[in-house]
């Protein structure tokens, strides 16, 4: 009797509980069961990374293109420099100084002019006093040549010291350059110096071709004018006359 008795109250114990067991289950809704798919989980995290990435590529891609514009803006940056008008100061002065050229200046009409009338042949019909006349003019024309090619030459000189601080400054900005353009207007500038200089050494070598050529002028035309006037003095009856010459004074 009272094993059955046990039996009957573990099963009504176990009617008791049932219900409070299987209440969370059955209270819970089914679509509220999360249930974790690993493939899905898998081509998630895939397509998030592929999203980044070319996220990434897009940010790269604008950084490229912001340098390359900043690139460009200092590529077109001009020079803030320019030593044009210091060279065009010593071109100008070397001209000027050609220009003040004495009696035969650097003009093909004038100097055919003065060949034609100093430096051709001697008139065999103009007189002593012409000759003379002719021989002084000569010699001022080589001594007024000599003497502007002296100036010519200083001023040159001048011009070394300008030239050498220009120099150094265009040398500067073509190091410091930020850009394509900079370092082109530099060099075009250094470019310019070179030119200024060989037009300073053009201007010497005319001058000094001037002097010298006006001194072999005026030594052929003096060698003409000895010929004439030697001439002059061999011909009977307008040459040398004899007569008395009283060297000491007389005692009568």
């Amino acid at each position: 009797m009272k094993l059955r008795h046990s039996r009957a109250a573990r099963f009504a114990a176990a009617l008791l509980t049932a219900p409070i067991a299987l209440a969370p289950m059955l209270a819970t809704p089914a679509h509220a069961i999360i249930v974790y798919d690993p493939t899905n989980y898998a081509q998630n995290v895939l397509q998030a990374a592929r999203a980044l990435q070319q996220i990434t590529n897009q940010i790269t891609s604008l950084q490229n293109e912001a340098q390359m514009l900043i690139n460009q803006a200092r590529n077109l940056t001009s020079l803030p420099f320019s030593a044009l008008q210091q060279l065009q100061q010593s071109v100008q002065k070397t001209q000027t100084l050609l220009s003040q050229a004495q009696n035969i200046a650097y003009d093909v009409q004038k100097i055919d002019q003065m060949f034609q009338q100093k430096y051709g042949s001697v008139s065999m019909s103009a007189s002593d006093q012409q000759l003379v006349s002719d021989a002084r003019s000569r010699w001022q024309n080589t001594v007024g040549g000599l003497q502007d090619a002296m100036r010519v030459q200083a001023g040159v000189v001048g011009n070394i010291d300008t030239n050498r601080a220009q120099m150094s400054a265009l040398v500067g900005q073509s190091q410091g350059a930020t850009g394509a353009l900079q370092a082109t207007q530099a060099g075009n500038q250094l470019l310019a110096l070179q030119a200024q200089q060989l037009a300073d050494l053009t201007a010497v070598v005319a001058a000094n071709g001037r002097a010298q050529m006006l001194t072999e002028a005026e030594r052929a035309a003096a060698a003409e004018q000895g010929r004439e006037q030697r001439r002059r003095f061999l011909t009977p009856g307008t040459g040398y006359q004899p007569g008395n010459a009283q060297m000491f004074n007389s005692r009568n």
